[in-house]
């Protein structure tokens, strides 16, 4: 059998222990950097990825003794991710990168890449798990579930694989516990030991959000309407889950206008940071956005009843089932966990499954509920399905 594998070697810590335990289980490892993105604009100076990483994957590599090389996919990282990212921004939804990159770039591209090395198989340093099974006729099927740390669980980026790139995948630190890894990092003296954990969008690093959008997105002044409490007061919760998965539908006319933003495409449910308007009681939280007139809606407090939800919608289109021996039938439902970003604890909630698409019901309302963001559906630690949250 062919043990060859290709490392994505990020030049952080997490990858390069990745690349040593598969030397380690006598795979024949090559390491090899994206580059995805060029452009600086809105990135936080001192936070460019290309800037010290590169060296640091080659640090690794030399003391692996691996091969090392590089390979630029930023023409279609553009095209696939951040093209998708201006798209969604300027609807007014709130897009997850992360997820678009590793269905995209790490777990599609990056294979053809590997591919031209003779491997067969391509590893990350996710903090996830694979298991191979077997159906009935002797056909495998895998199994993409929870880290062991499940702080540091990132099952949820992955949640948009197919079984075909989850063949091809290996997770090498799944097991592992992030204390753990780095004291096996040092004890290896590799020079990524004590790097600080990447932050921001997967590639491009961190960002000032309205400055990075400003680049497709221009600005347009606003206004900024207070929802208060009281206005809930008179809605009537609906029982039909098809109902209860709509959103409110704000009106100026509902609040009191508060002040003034520089774009709605700017600005997502919970946020708190950037509105730059004081002399409330308690802090305010964007609890809707309307780009059509261009209007956020905004509530004090973080308990604020505009800021949650208790069901959602997904069109059938964007259901993707990672286990499709498990995907249901129209008419059918089934209780699941769900999680609507990274690091949320998994949630109870029931699924409804119909033509148009899919119903979830939680069992416990949930905290700004965005359109644009991936829900993800597990079976206790087994990630099942996700799909793109269309309201």
């Amino acid at each position: 059998m062919n043990k060859t594998v290709v490392v994505g070697l990020s030049g952080g810590v997490d990858s390069s222990v990745a690349a040593y335990l598969l030397k380690e289980q006598g795979y024949k490892v090559i390491g090899i950097y994206m580059i995805n993105w060029h452009d600086t604009t809105g990135v936080i100076q001192g936070d460019c990825p290309n800037n010290d990483d590169i060296i640091f994957a080659k640090l690794v590599a030399r003391k692996l003794d691996i091969e090392f090389h590089t390979v630029d996919l930023s023409e279609e990282y553009k095209k696939r991710v951040v093209e998708y990212m201006f798209s969604e921004y300027q609807q007014g939804r709130t897009p997850n990168p992360d997820i678009l990159c590793n269905r995209e770039i790490k777990f599609d591209l990056f294979v053809d890449v590997a591919k031209k090395y003779n491997a067969n198989f391509v590893a990350t340093g996710h903090y996830a798990r694979k298991e191979t099974i077997k159906n009935a006729d002797g056909t495998e099927i895998y199994r993409l579930l929870e880290a062991a740390d499940k702080n540091k669980d990132q099952s949820y980026f992955l949640c948009q694989l197919s079984q075909k790139q989850l063949s091809l995948a290996l997770f090498p630190i799944g097991e592992m516990q992030k204390p753990e890894l780095r004291i096996l990092a040092k004890k290896i003296e590799l020079a990524t030991a004590d790097k600080k954990d990447s932050q921001g969008i997967c590639f491009v690093g961190k960002v000032d959000l309205p400055t990075f959008l400003q680049q497709k997105l221009e600005p347009k002044e606003g206004d900024v309407v207070e929802i208060p409490e009281s206005y809930y007061q008179n809605i009537e919760i609906p029982s039909n889950y098809k109902e209860l998965s709509k959103p409110i539908f704000y009106f100026k006319k509902d609040g009191v206008k508060i002040g003034k933003h520089n774009g709605a495409h700017y600005y997502t449910i919970g946020q708190r940071k950037g509105l730059n308007i004081g002399g409330k009681l308690e802090p305010l939280f964007v609890i809707a956005t309307n780009t059509y007139n261009n209007t956020i809606y905004v509530g004090q407090g973080q308990n604020h009843p505009g800021l949650f939800r208790k069901a959602l919608f997904i069109k059938q289109e964007d259901v993707h089932w990672v286990r499709t021996d498990l995907a249901r039938k129209t008419g059918e439902n089934d209780n699941y966990l769900l999680r609507i970003r990274y690091r949320q604890p998994l949630e109870k909630a029931t699924i409804y499954f119909e033509n148009e698409g899919i119903y979830v019901v939680f069992e416990q309302a949930q905290r700004g509920v965005t359109a644009g963001q991936f829900a993800a559906w597990y079976k206790n630690d087994e990630l099942i399905g996700s799909g793109v949250i269309n309201s």
